[in-house]
């Protein structure tokens, strides 16, 4: 694998490398796409304003010039031409953006304040907008909408009214609608631009993270900043799976510090036995006998690795897919039967209570197992100091959306300080150690239980130890049928003979 030589720096960035890593950030790309959505619809929005005012403009100059034909059209019904010609050459006279003209059939000027318009114009009865000027020496420097009529004899008139407002209005809204535009532009690169740099920056914080992980630093962790985005429930699952990845690495350190020593002592006495036998023995029974004790020796010491493999796949959550319905109250009958005869040859009461449909989702075998050591242990730990038959009590009930399980004794319990301990390989406490064992048995049920996604909790029983397990309930599933015993299947691993840590 790849890795990082520790404590090395990273390269300085230059900025134009600072700018292109900045231009490829996602955040950036969803900033100028956010930007580019957001233009257009202040182009089309801008865009519809502009032209809705112009029509309305437009409108307002129609109603005018209607207004001034009715006025026309007035005067020339009460006094014909000439005083059609005499009221146009008043108004003409009056300041403001009316037009009017009159003119001959050949088109010579008679009166009006418009000084030029095309001749094409004027030969067109009807509504158009066309060029225009005040006077010869300004011909064609104005616009204007105008509406000319043919009169008797020839005549032309022409109304209009110069669009000059609404040129400059529409001159003010293209003004804004551009640097509208070039202000949207602007704020959106300068937006993305601070929002990819702040993403960058925590996303160079983790990547500077993650390569000094890599290069052994497995105490490091990514900075969560508190605000609850992404990034911080990205770096929270990856501190989480860090987390994990942390105590796994221990456990294997632990494992390989555990077997170098734990393991020493049988393999010695494993060795010294048959060397033993080869410079003692003198007939074939002492040689037999000493190669019994050697293969039961050599036994202990493969339940040791089959349970120290079981509990490894456990933690890998291998198994998980083997997990059914299950009847858990079916499963504490089960080894309530096959150690009651055994806490009766030791004096003891073994008391079993369970509930009804206690249904969780579970692997038949390894509830077993587990349920067989903390019996094991409750029976192996549970006399009373003074010799009086003492009482185990093997329970299981329905606690809301939980199935509990509980294995009480009388015995001397576990310190409160060595609780979480016990649960670790190969940890034994002095009062265990006279006894056989390799104290992997807690160390088993809790790699089933953290399997089962249930936890494991030790408390005081007030005398003794009080074992309690939780269970998500399975609801709506038949429990698997069958006995619960302590023995896995024929080609599973080799149970751990039971032992308790203490």
């Amino acid at each position: 694998m790849t890795g990082y030589p520790a404590g090395e720096p990273l390269a300085p960035e230059t900025s134009g490398a600072r700018f292109q890593k900045l231009f490829r950030t996602t955040a950036f790309k969803l900033s100028l796409a956010y930007l580019a959505i957001f233009a257009l619809c202040a182009f089309l929005a801008l865009g519809y304003v502009a032209w809705n005012a112009r029509a309305v403009l437009d409108d307002q100059i129609v109603s005018t010039i209607d207004a001034e034909i009715n006025g026309l059209s007035e005067q020339y019904n009460a006094g014909g031409l000439r005083r059609l010609i005499s009221v146009v050459e008043r108004r003409s006279r009056e300041p403001g953006a009316s037009l009017y003209l009159v003119t001959t059939a050949g088109g010579d000027h008679v009166v009006g304040n418009v000084g030029y318009v095309p001749a094409a114009v004027l030969a067109t009865p009807g509504q158009s907008e066309t060029r225009y000027g005040r006077n010869d020496s300004d011909a064609e420097a104005h616009r204007a909408i105008v509406r000319v009529f043919t009169l008797p004899g020839g005549f032309r008139l022409l109304v209009g009214r110069d669009t000059e407002e609404r040129d400059r209005l529409r001159a003010v809204i293209g003004r804004a609608f551009v640097t509208s535009l070039a202000a949207v532009v602007l704020l959106g690169v300068i937006g993305g631009w601070l929002a990819a740099s702040r993403v960058l920056r925590r996303v160079d914080a983790m990547t500077q993270t993650t390569r000094a992980i890599m290069a052994g630093d497995l105490d490091g962790r990514l900075h969560v900043a508190g605000n609850g985005d992404e990034l911080d429930r990205l770096a929270s699952s990856l501190n989480q799976m860090l987390e994990r990845i942390g105590e796994l690495m221990r456990g294997m350190r632990e494992v390989s510090d555990n077997i170098a020593h734990d393991l020493k002592t049988p393999l010695t006495r494993l060795r010294n036995r048959a060397d033993e036998a080869l410079r003692r023995a003198s007939s074939p029974e002492e040689l037999r006998a000493a190669l019994e004790a050697v293969i039961e020796e050599g036994d202990g010491l493969i339940r040791v690795f089959n349970a120290l493999l079981m509990i490894a796949r456990l933690e890998a959550g291998s198994a998980r897919e083997i997990l059914v319905p299950l009847d858990l109250g079916q499963a504490v009958r089960g080894v309530g039967d096959l150690y009651e005869a055994l806490a009766e040859d030791q004096g003891l009461v073994l008391d079993v209570r369970t509930e009804e449909g206690l249904t969780i989702a579970g692997n038949r075998e390894l509830i077993g197992q587990a349920l067989a050591n903390l019996v094991d242990n409750a029976l192996k730990y549970g006399a009373a100091s003074d010799g009086t038959a003492a009482r185990v009590t093997l329970e299981a009930w329905r606690a809301g959306e939980t199935v509990r399980l509980a294995v009480s004794d009388p015995g001397p319990g576990i310190p409160e300080a060595e609780r979480a301990r016990v649960l670790d390989r190969f940890v034994r406490l002095e009062d265990a150690r006279t006894r056989p064992g390799f104290g992997l048995g807690l160390s088993l049920v809790n790699a089933v239980v953290r399997l089962h996604q249930g936890t494991l909790r030790l408390s005081d029983n007030a005398p003794g130890l009080r074992v309690e397990i939780s269970f998500p309930a399975e609801t709506g599933a038949g429990g698997e049928t069958g006995d619960i015993g302590y023995a896995p299947p024929s080609d599973g691993p080799v149970p751990v003979a039971p032992s308790r840590a203490r």
